[in-house]
């Protein structure tokens, strides 16, 4: 019967249907009507949410599909006929597949037919046996592998849709949960990754990364928001978070005599980051004490829920939000809901950031603790095998403290090493097919999932960057100081592209009058982060991914023989010379003027 509809009436029916389904949660208040009696008021942890819907129909937006989606069935209450109909091997249709994200399970089709499922793990950290755990569950569910994400944070994939649940309970047996980690929530929560054994840090993360976890997983008010949101939290150590690609950034910083608050150590609130609408979180000049973290972020959430857009998914961040308010208004919102005014200090009353070090997530380092070590372990574009893992958590409990904590940067690291044992690490990770040395490309590359696995991704990320790297080391053998080389495969910037030292965006490149395309990337340089915040800049447009190489083999060669010592990062020199200037003395070098 339902093929006998064009797909204009199928999508007529689906609306109605939806709205009749959101008419009896809400009393009539979905498609306007008062109920007998007058109007019911929501009530329950979606009320906030449907108040917001109805506050939008009111003034004549018409709700997304996904906004629609959450109406006609909550992906929660829904959970036991997605079971059900997972159970057959039934691909999900677009609106269950937005539920199903609600549970950490995102259907990937047509890339792959199957789910991929990304976890919750707060501040990063794995103990050895949850880490060995997810590679049984990946070889009984999915395929054998599994990804470091940018969140810091594991993904698996090939996962069929009668094995989702069971790699759900899996998760649930280790300690584990994917809950809220896709779809228009709060995702993985992200902190230091040294926390506790960093000698530089004013404040261990970890507490607070766990406890904001606990308190989004309690509150299904705090899921169905206008779109995604991220929070992070950096305690001021060698190793930054990237809080600044965050909605919400809470930045451990000194306090110094003088301000209008006692010397010491807060937390200052930054606000916006969205990096790949070409935008980092701003300082809103407050500080508030860590155990007051909660309470703001949620109340910061509390009026994103109730005026964010939800007709636009391509405006519903919070960053729009801030762009229409200002600061001020959105926080003196902010304020109202918590009762209080906040704390400010004027950045001459903050101590300035300690240096980071761009690439203590790979080699060795002291920890704070005598005789104790971390070790930063390079993992191609993020991938290891479930045989890997399971050797990785030997060497964690064997070697180490038994942790393995994940970091942004898509790579993990042991910690609690003994100096006695640092050589054993480095020799059974080599065994493995890693590494541990921070030199050349490898160690600061990060490429998404892009088109082997994500639909929206317009080039092969991983299989591009790993191209490059193979490039790089055989035509710049002299590169003596790590980069950073971004690759993301569209809009969403999972790989911060613009943060990079050199990023790379998927693009789809025409080659002929008939308007064929192949897969390429947008280059942009010198972007950054932590102490050096940037936003990098575009110097070429529609590089095809075969020319790609050259063009990061010309970048680099211009950098090492224009920079002015070893001490010059790539950062630093692109400022120096100038995006543009750098641009036209790479188009010199002879592997592009040979193109040419």
């Amino acid at each position: 019967m339902a093929d006998d509809f064009n797909a204009e009436q199928k999508r007529y029916l689906e609306g109605f249907a939806s709205g009749i389904a959101a008419a009896r949660m809400t009393g009539g208040l979905a498609i306007g009507q008062v109920p007998a009696g007058g109007v019911t008021e929501p009530t329950g942890p979606d009320a906030i949410h449907i108040k917001a819907q109805e506050a939008t129909v009111k003034a004549g937006g018409k709700l997304c599909d996904q906004e629609k989606w959450k109406r006609a069935e909550n992906p929660f209450e829904g959970h036991n006929r997605l079971i059900a109909e997972a159970a057959t091997g039934k691909a999900p249709k677009p609106e269950d597949n937005f539920r199903w994200r609600y549970h950490g399970l995102f259907w990937v089709a047509p890339t792959q037919t199957s789910y991929m499922c990304r976890l919750r793990i707060p501040n990063g950290i794995l103990h050895h046996w949850q880490f060995s755990g997810i590679a049984d569950l990946a070889d009984a569910h999915g395929g054998p592998y599994s990804h470091v994400t940018t969140r810091a944070n594991l993904q698996v994939r090939e996962i069929s849709p009668e094995h989702g649940q069971a790699f759900l309970d899996g998760l649930t047996d280790l300690g584990l949960t994917a809950r809220g980690s896709g779809a228009d929530n709060i995702r993985n929560v992200t902190g230091s990754p040294t926390a506790g054994i960093d000698a530089q840090e004013l404040l261990d993360t970890r507490p607070l990364a766990k406890s904001w976890h606990n308190w989004i997983i309690n509150d299904r008010s705090l899921y169905g928001l206008p779109r995604k949101f991220n929070v992070a939290f950096d305690g001021g150590g060698v190793m930054p978070v990237l809080e600044e690609t965050n909605d919400i950034g809470f930045q451990a910083i000194e306090v110094l005599e003088g301000a209008a608050v006692p010397a010491g150590v807060w937390m200052r609130l930054v606000l916006g980051g969205i990096s790949g609408h070409k935008d980092l979180a701003r300082d809103t000049g407050i500080v508030l004490k860590p155990e007051d973290c909660n309470k703001v972020a949620d109340a910061i959430i509390r009026v994103f829920i109730e005026n964010g857009d939800r007709t636009n998914r391509n405006k519903s961040r919070m960053k729009y939000v801030l762009d229409a308010w200002g600061f001020e208004k959105y926080l003196a919102a902010v304020e109202e809901k918590l009762g209080r005014k906040f704390d400010r200090v004027a950045p001459e009353h903050v101590a300035p950031r300690k240096p980071t070090d761009r690439f203590a997530h790979v080699g060795v380092h002291r920890q704070v603790q005598p005789g104790l070590n971390w070790i930063g372990v390079v993992l191609p574009v993020g991938k290891m095998t479930t045989d890997q893992m399971r050797e990785l958590a030997k060497i964690s409990v064997e070697c180490g403290d038994g942790q393995i904590r994940l970091t942004v940067w898509q790579n993990f690291i042991f910690s609690g090493v003994p100096d006695a044992k640092v050589a054993e690490v480095e020799a059974r990770v080599k065994a493995l097919g890693l590494t541990v040395e921070a030199a050349g490309i490898r160690s600061g590359l990060v490429a998404c999932t892009g088109a082997r696995g994500c639909k929206f991704a317009a080039s092969d990320t991983k299989g591009h960057a790993l191209i490059i790297a193979d490039h790089v080391e055989q035509a710049v053998p002299g590169l003596d100081v790590p980069v950073n080389v971004h690759l993301t495969g569209c809009h969403h910037s999972c790989a911060q592209h613009y943060i990079g030292d050199i990023g790379l965006i998927g693009a789809k490149v025409v080659v002929s009058e008939e308007g064929d395309t192949v897969e390429g990337y947008d280059i942009v340089v010198g972007g950054g982060f932590a102490e050096n915040p940037k936003i990098g800049t575009e110097i070429w447009k529609a590089v095809k991914a075969e020319d790609a190489p050259a063009r990061v083999e010309a970048l680099l060669k211009t950098y090492l023989a224009l920079r002015e010592n070893k001490d010059e990062s790539f950062q630093s020199f692109t400022a120096r010379k100038g995006p543009e200037a750098l641009r036209d003395a790479a188009q010199e070098q002879p592997v592009l003027k040979a193109a040419a």
